[in-house]
Order: structure tokens, then sequence, then C-alpha cells
């Protein structure tokens, strides 16, 4: 299923500071041997925020900071990241590291620590550095351009092999409104958040609670639908700002353009949350499962999610091999509801399953397919209306070689 946004444009200015009035940047500050690992995004006014958060019930000290500025204070002008460390089951210490990170950064730019949010990624378990952390904060530079934004992408990545942005634009009130991102995710990535962090700024005029509203409504249909190991981690988060300084009229969901709006916003999400699907450790595929004809989307997406996420349908498609019979196997515990005698499967375009029962096909023509960087796998249930669909990847050699040597 390809989502299409008739009047909404990807722009080539694909980076987080491409809305006005933002700035980033991206520092080594000494967390890792060598690479970025210290990043700053700011905004010259105080922005509208919303932000979903992990459904693990062991959330990180970072984290609960962030979730309070987002749902206490309903405003935020900057926001501190750090990669190498996830600051994670550090108890008392961990917030206390977590509240200086918010302190130092508010006092360098001149603002209110209840406007600063903090956010961490990489190993559980270890107490911060916050020396060198301290001194980073001093030391970052945000800017206006691109070189900035690279440089931020770069400084949240832990086992990523890329970076992670977009953008889009649309036309609202007549004027031109931008909305981009760019993440981080490779491992420990499952439905319902997972070790991943977004940040996603807009230069749209919309307030926190209608801003929370938009967020919501694609949340499930992207971030919520990709998976590449099973695992939810303690840091993730989604966190979207907007400043307001495009001055179109306040966004609300009786605006006439309040659908615009949302669909910029998914497709953003849409692309970040496929990326990171395709960069899981170790993958070499990007598998995308759409289901059409369940009783509702929801039960779609479950389905959806049950067959990308399954080690078996995963471990089939690094090996090329087209073995449906696990992924009918993983529709059928999904827990949605069907009939098994309804059911059709294609992987492609190819049917392999039609009213539950099995057809004949090119195995030649189906490794030839699988052997592409992306595969597609279709199941009609014959149900009802509802569609999902759900974005993984491949199981390979190196995911466990990576996982098994990741504090190494």
């Amino acid at each position: 299923m390809i989502t299409t946004y008739p009047t909404v444009k990807r722009i080539s200015r694909k980076n987080i500071v491409s809305p006005i009035g933002f700035k980033a940047a991206g520092i080594h500050c000494g967390i890792k041997h060598k690479k970025n690992d210290l990043a700053l995004l700011i905004s010259e006014v105080p922005a509208s925020v919303a932000g979903v958060f992990t459904t693990n019930a062991i959330k990180a000290a970072p984290l609960l900071v962030t979730k309070e500025v987002v749902q206490q204070v309903g405003k935020m002008q900057a926001i501190i990241v750090n990669s190498g460390n996830a600051n994670a089951c550090t108890g008392q210490q961990g917030m206390k590291d977590a509240l200086l990170m918010q302190q130092t950064t508010a006092e360098k730019l001149g603002i209110a620590p209840e406007l600063v949010g903090v956010a961490s990624t990489g190993v559980i378990g270890e107490m911060m550095q916050m020396e060198p952390i301290v001194k980073g904060i001093h030391k970052i530079q945000p800017i206006a351009e691109l070189e900035g934004s690279i440089l931020f992408s770069q400084a949240i990545l832990t086992t990523d092999t890329v970076t992670k942005n977009t953008a889009y634009s649309a036309i609202i009130d007549g004027k031109e409104i931008i909305i981009a991102g760019t993440a981080k995710g490779s491992g420990m990535i499952a439905p319902n958040m997972a070790t991943m962090l977004s940040f996603i700024t807009t230069d749209a005029n919309i307030e926190s609670v209608h801003l929370q509203e938009a967020l919501k409504l694609v949340t499930d249909k992207t971030f919520n639908s990709i998976t590449v190991d099973g695992d939810t981690s303690t840091n993730d988060m989604v966190v979207v700002m907007a400043n307001g300084m495009a001055e179109n009229e306040s966004l609300t969901p009786t605006h006439p353009d309040w659908s615009l709006f949302v669909k910029t916003l998914h497709a953003v999400s849409q692309d970040l949350a496929k990326m990171i699907a395709k960069d899981g450790e170790g993958a070499t595929k990007l598998i995308e499962v759409e289901v059409v004809g369940a009783i509702t989307d929801e039960e779609a997406r479950m389905i959806a999610k049950s067959v990308v996420g399954s080690p078996l349908v995963k471990t089939a498609v690094f090996g090329c091999d087209a073995n449906w019979g696990r992924i009918i196997a993983a529709v059928g515990y999904s827990g949605a509801t069907l009939d098994p005698n309804a059911i059709t499967i294609k992987i492609g375009t190819t049917t392999v399953v039609e009213n539950g029962e099995p057809i004949l096909f090119s195995e030649q023509q189906l490794l030839v397919y699988l052997k592409q960087p992306e595969v597609k796998f279709t199941v009609e249930l014959h149900q009802g209306n509802g569609q999902g669909i759900a974005w993984g990847c491949d199981l390979t050699y190196d995911y466990v070689q990576i996982n098994a040597t990741y504090r190494s």
C-alpha cells in the first residue's frame, strides 16, 4: 500500500532546520571514543510541543524529564541529546544527571529549565560521564545551516548505519509550512515505540493540545507499525516542536487545512519509521506487510505487525525462501478475527495462497523477487473493510554479531 499526498510536497531541504527559526548542532564530547555523541536542537522562540513515549514500564531518567516538559509545561524551546549512554536504570543519580543536563543547557541558552527536553540513547545500566557532557554543552553552538542538522543527526546515532532525515511542505492559509524530522533507531525496535528517538520540527502555528492530537492520529500508523527484533526499549520518544513562525492561523481540528497538516505530519513520520525499519541491525531487506479486508483497521495493523515481527518470516526473507507457511502462521496467532478459508496471500504480485489453499507458483521467480532490497507481502482476509500496514526487516547473522558484542 503506497500512501500518496497530492497536496503535500517532499522538499529537497531534508533537515530539521528547514522550518523557520530552528538551529541544530552535534559534536564529540567524549562519551564515545571518536564519533559525535552530543546534539542540541533549539527554536528561536518557545514552541508548542507534543510527544509520545515508550510503553516499557522501565523508563529512563531523561525520558521522564522530557515527558514532564511535554505534559506539564506544554512548551519546549530546546532539547539536548546524547548517544553512547542511555542513562537508564541508573537510580537517583541518573535523574540528577538528566536534570543537570537540562539545567546546564538552560543556563547556556538563557532560558527556563522547564523549556528544555533531554534525551539519551546507548547502553543501559551505566552511569553517565557528566564532566565531558557539561563541557560539551558549553561548547556546542547550534546553527541554522544544513551542516548543523547533519551533525545533529549523526550525534544521536548508536548502531545505525545511516542518518535518517526527511521534510515536507504544504500551503496552509496561503503560507508555506514545513515539517521536518530526524531519527535514530536500528535495534530494540518493536511496535508501541522502540529504541528510537525522533525529533520533528515545524514552523506551523498550532497549540500544544492540538499538536498532541495530530501526533496521536499518525503514531499508530507509522512509528507504532515498525519492528526489528520485538524488543521495546526504555528511552523511546518522538517529540514534535511547532514554533508558529510561518504565521498561519492557529491550526485546530475545525481549521479547513487541519487534514492537510495531519497528512504532512504523517508523511514525515512514515518516512522516518520506514528508514528505521530498513536500517535494522544487520538488515539487508525492508519488509512491508499490507493487510486488507480485516474487520477493523486496528485488527489489520495487528496482523501486519504479527507477520513482520515473526522471526521465522524474517529469517525466510533473509534466506530468500518463499515459505508462505510462516506468513499464514503469523496471521493465525495474531489474535485478530479471521476465516482461515478466506485468506489470500501474495508475495510481491504472486499469489501463493487463495481462499486458504496453496496455489502453484514459480519458486525461481520468487527467488529473484526476494533478492530485492525491498519485499512486500499482502494478506487479504475478505472479512471487512479494515486495512493496515507494517514495516520491518530481515533477521541476519550480522544482527546476532552486533548484539552479541554491543558492549565490547
